[in-house]
């Protein structure tokens, strides 16, 4: 049985595992984050109105993580390198929100039978998840684990609804454990919350009580600064944006529309979208009533994984992507010849189409693209004509 190793950020001199710390800025919320006191929130508040924010989930710049690694004990596990995720449930999933991964779309082929997608087929049976990105049932819910999803990179929550005892599974958010308690506000604030603040809504002290990692709720209740997944795009779509491992969106600012001239307080014109920055850099207004849930996606390490052999790439159903040098003149433009050739031609894909950068694609009257190459009577050398 193979015997799993952890590897140390500073060892002993003495030991001879296989040290492999990978520097990465690593994501981490704050899990005991407490509620600020109301006196100092009423304090922030007056001093600037028009933004309240909560303390939003932090990251370490310089920080390192430990991999799990294996004794060498047979080839393929010699690079394996794994994310420590210890705390993943190890059972079976809750079926009911399961149904089974068949038919169409497994192989990477449309309805006639044609592959559309290379490289894809067999691997392993898997089940998919119902996974509820909207979140519209309002109430406390239960995380009762945290499950691995074959469908995706990161993980996802089993929560059970405490009203009705109603199951679902969610994104999880990293840090997120067994035994945390979930909220969503996208139905509207609760009555609750509403009294507790004198009936009327205090924006630092809102802010303090629901943006929570976990928590779902439009925009437009979200602290600027906050970082943000399962971002959706407009008030009845779930969650579209952030929602692979690791993934995050930063809310940059609220109510730079629809705000009339002269009112710059709490009083003037609500505005109609919200701007977030998406980890490629992106500035995006989405719809102030979208929704998203506070914190960053969980399992974080899985772009540092090392798969060890091709096998296992295999049970993935992934197959194999073999190079154009390296088949026949039949097969690929880039095949045939006598040794490691390219046979004196540009790059292009395996239907002649051109893959080098600057090659214009657009087929609706674009004066830059050329086309059919002739060969003239008169001139005997090639001609390119231009498409109208």
């Amino acid at each position: 049985m193979l015997q799993p190793r952890l590897l140390l950020r500073r060892p002993p001199k003495s030991c001879n595992w296989i040290i492999s710390t990978l520097s990465f800025r690593q994501t981490r919320t704050n899990s005991s984050l407490e509620p600020a006191q109301p006196d100092a929130v009423q304090n922030s508040v007056l001093q600037n109105t028009a933004l309240a924010f909560a303390p939003p989930p932090t990251r370490d710049e310089g920080s390192t993580f430990a991999m799990r690694t294996y004794k060498p004990r047979t080839p393929g596990v010699r690079h394996l390198r794994r994310p420590i995720n210890d705390h993943l449930w190890k059972g079976r999933p809750f079926l009911p929100l399961t149904f089974a991964k068949k038919g169409q779309g497994k192989g990477g082929r449309n309805h006639t039978g044609r592959v559309t997608v290379r490289h894809r087929g067999g691997g392993h049976k898997r089940r998919i998840r119902t996974v509820d990105f909207s979140r519209m049932t309002p109430g406390k819910h239960t995380v009762d684990r945290i499950e691995y999803d074959p469908g995706r990179s990161g993980h996802i929550a089993l929560i059970t609804e405490e009203a009705t005892g109603r199951k679902s599974y969610i994104l999880a958010a990293e840090s997120m454990r067994a035994g945390d308690t979930v909220q969503s506000y996208r139905a509207g604030i609760p009555q609750d919350l509403l009294d507790s603040m004198g009936g009327v809504v205090d924006p630092g002290i809102l802010a303090a009580k629901t943006a929570w990692r976990g928590n779902c709720l439009p925009l437009h209740m979200i602290p600027i600064g906050t970082l943000v997944h399962n971002v959706g795009s407009s008030k009845d779509r779930g969650g579209v944006f952030c929602r692979s491992a690791g993934t995050y969106a930063t809310v940059i600012s609220k109510g730079d529309e629809g705000i009339s001239k002269g009112n710059e307080g709490p009083t003037a014109k609500e505005a109609k979208f919200v701007t977030v920055r998406l980890q490629s850099g992106e500035i995006r207004k989405v719809s102030k009533d979208a929704c998203a849930t506070v914190g960053v996606v969980s399992n974080p390490h899985h772009q540092h994984r090392q798969l060890g052999k091709a096998g296992r790439k295999r049970w993935l159903g992934i197959r194999p992507t073999v190079r154009g040098v390296a088949m026949n003149a039949v097969d690929h433009p880039h095949g045939g010849g006598r040794g490691k050739s390219k046979g004196n031609v540009h790059p292009v894909s395996p239907w002649g189409v051109p893959t080098k950068s600057g090659y214009k694609t657009r087929n609706k009257r674009n004066p830059n693209k050329w086309v059919v190459v002739e060969r003239t009577r008169n001139q005997g050398k090639r001609k390119r004509a231009q498409k109208g």
